[in-house]
Order: structure tokens, then sequence, then C-alpha cells
């Protein structure tokens, strides 16, 4: 299904689909190739739109939360705004501090994509981007397609370019498992994570380059707890995010497992990325889709990536793609009821 969403600030008209697969449905728009509801049941036989969003295209536009949206072509900090790709430096926007977030002030987020195949379970984006795009080298392809199965939500990255660059897609999209307008039980949502390491970060929320373990720390996931128990914990790495916003090793699969205690909806995370941020929504304000207000730590993201400002840091894997060589990803976000 295909409906108008709305304008978006160029004057274009930006669309709302629909895809579904049995009791699961979610609805996209080409703004942003950006995930705005998705509706999943409960173990009550209740069903609830399970992410934060907005109403509009224009809503979208100029808010900074990156609610349901496809962050590319790199996701997270990159350290000063500038990359080395071969011998050249290439010098991005600086649209937090002197440091790149999430690509710039321009992302794909804010761009509207082509929508390219379309079938009742899935549908596919495209995007093309220009060399020196965002600062970023190479005339870049890249396909985003979100699928229903019987239980999950899929979602693929494809991207390549005539010039080696980088590519680390992501979705930020913020969960709260007991539904989007219940952020006072966002969190109470149950998380468990096997890492066994995270990746501390400056004030600047760039990392320092130690994979710390969690052993000992309120970062340690490994026996289920509720986001809001240690939250306020006395320990550095929460203090300067005000919350978690901290990267964690991709250990095994799931590498994350949510889930709301109330209605008794989980959600297992599976990904091919070496690690997965978690965001705690800090800071995010104001008015969402449907008349919620949405406040401070009203959701979780679970942005699979790689490790922020890897291109800094040889150690650890990196999202440096050559010349004709295909980037793929996938993540797979599975519920139960």
């Amino acid at each position: 299904m295909k409906e108008f969403f709305g304008t978006t600030p160029c004057g274009d008209s930006a669309f709302l689909y629909t895809i579904s697969y049995g009791p699961l449905r979610a609805e996209l728009t080409d703004f942003g190739a950006t995930l705005v509801r998705l509706y999943v049941p409960d173990s009550h036989g209740n069903t609830a739109d399970v992410v934060l969003g907005f109403n509009s295209p224009a809503a979208y536009a100029v808010s900074d939360t990156y609610f349901g949206a496809t962050v590319g072509r790199n996701a997270n900090r990159i350290k000063d705004a500038a990359i080395v790709v071969g011998s050249k430096t290439f010098c991005l926007n600086a649209n937090d501090g002197k440091n790149n977030l999430h690509s710039g002030p321009d992302g794909f987020e804010r761009r509207l994509w082509q929508v390219i195949e379309q079938e009742k379970d899935h549908i596919c984006f495209a995007l093309h981007s220009p060399h020196l795009d965002q600062g970023f080298p190479g005339n870049a392809d890249i396909r985003v397609t979100y699928r229903l199965t019987a239980d999950s939500l899929e979602i693929s990255y494809v991207a390549s370019a005539d010039r080696d660059t980088v590519f680390n897609m992501t979705n930020h999209s913020y969960f709260n498992l007991a539904g989007h307008n219940k952020p006072e039980r966002a969190m109470k949502q149950v998380l468990s994570m096997p890492a066994r390491f995270f990746t501390p970060a400056s004030g600047e929320s760039i990392p320092t380059g130690e994979m710390r373990p969690v052993a000992g720390t309120p970062m340690d996931f490994r026996v289920p707890k509720a986001l809001g128990r240690d939250i306020g914990a006395d320990y550095e790495p929460l203090h300067l995010q005000n919350g978690y916003d901290h990267n964690f090793e991709v250990f095994c699969n799931p590498c994350a497992y949510l889930s709301d205690p109330g209605s008794g909806r989980s959600m297992a995370v599976y990904t091919d990325c070496p690690g997965v941020q978690v965001y705690t929504a800090n800071f995010t304000h104001g008015n969402g889709k449907d008349g919620q207000v949405y406040a401070p730590r009203c959701g979780v993201c679970l942005e699979t990536q790689f490790y922020p400002d890897a291109i800094h840091n040889p150690q650890w894997q990196q999202p440096v793609v050559k010349a004709g060589e295909m980037y793929k990803s996938k993540t797979t976000y599975r519920f139960s009821w």
C-alpha cells in the first residue's frame, strides 16, 4: 500500500509504504528510507507500534534524533571530520563539535530515496550518492531492503562505488517494546548482551581506542537487567554520555536480546557487523507521532555498525570498501510474544 505522507523541505512529495507478513506490519517512507511504524503483537493478543517516529517528513527534516533513519555513508562519529582513504585526506562536515556525526548535516536520512521494488512483505529503496557527497570519495549506489517474515524485520544493505570509499550503514530505530506511547516503561525494558568488551569514549563521544572489559562495570549486560537499573551509576563513561551511548563488541549472535516484561514482547538482534551501539535516547525531547511527547530515555537504539571512528583505529575492522567491490550487510530483529 502507498499513500501520501507529506511534502519535503525541497517541495517534493514523500510517500508512506506499508508492508506486512502474518501479524507483523511496518510503515516506511521514502524520505530517508525511514522506518516510521512497526506493529508487533504481544502475549495478550494486543498489537502496538514499538518504534519512535513522526507524522510527517517535515518533522523528520528538522529533528536531530534520526528516528528510524537509514544512516550513511558512515554511521556514528568520525574524529576531526576527516578520513584518509588510500593516501588522500577527505574533509567531511563537522556537525558534532569538531567531529562528524552520521555523515553530516545533509545525511541520507534527509534524502528522498527511490522505491525500486515493493511487494507485500518487502520494499527496496535506492539512492545515488555522487563523488564527494558529504565529503566521501566515489560515485556510490546504495540499496536498502526492509523485509518482514513471520517473526522478523530484516534490513539489508548493498552498495558499491567507483573509488575506494567508506560504507558503514545502520538503521537508527528507537525501540520501546511496550509501545512508543508508553515512555515511562522504556527504561524498564530488559537488555541482555553477551559482549565481553565495550569501547569507552571521550566527552565528545570519540572512542579512546581501548577495548574495556564489561566485567565489574555497569556496562555488563551478560546477565539480563533493566536498562534503567545502572544508568545512573557513578561510572565515568555513563557520566560523559549522560547514560548509555556506547559501542559493544558483537561476540556472537544474537548480539542483543531486548524484552518488555509487561507485554511479553521480546526482540533478538542478529547482525554481521562487528559492533552494536546501545543508545538510551539520552537527549530526546519534543512531540512525536500520534500526539506522543518524547522525553529523554523514552526508547533504546541498537545500532549495528563498524566501531565508531574505526577509520582512525587500524586495530579494528575497517569500513573501507575498494572501488568496484560490493558492500553488503544485514541485520535481523526477531520478535517473540
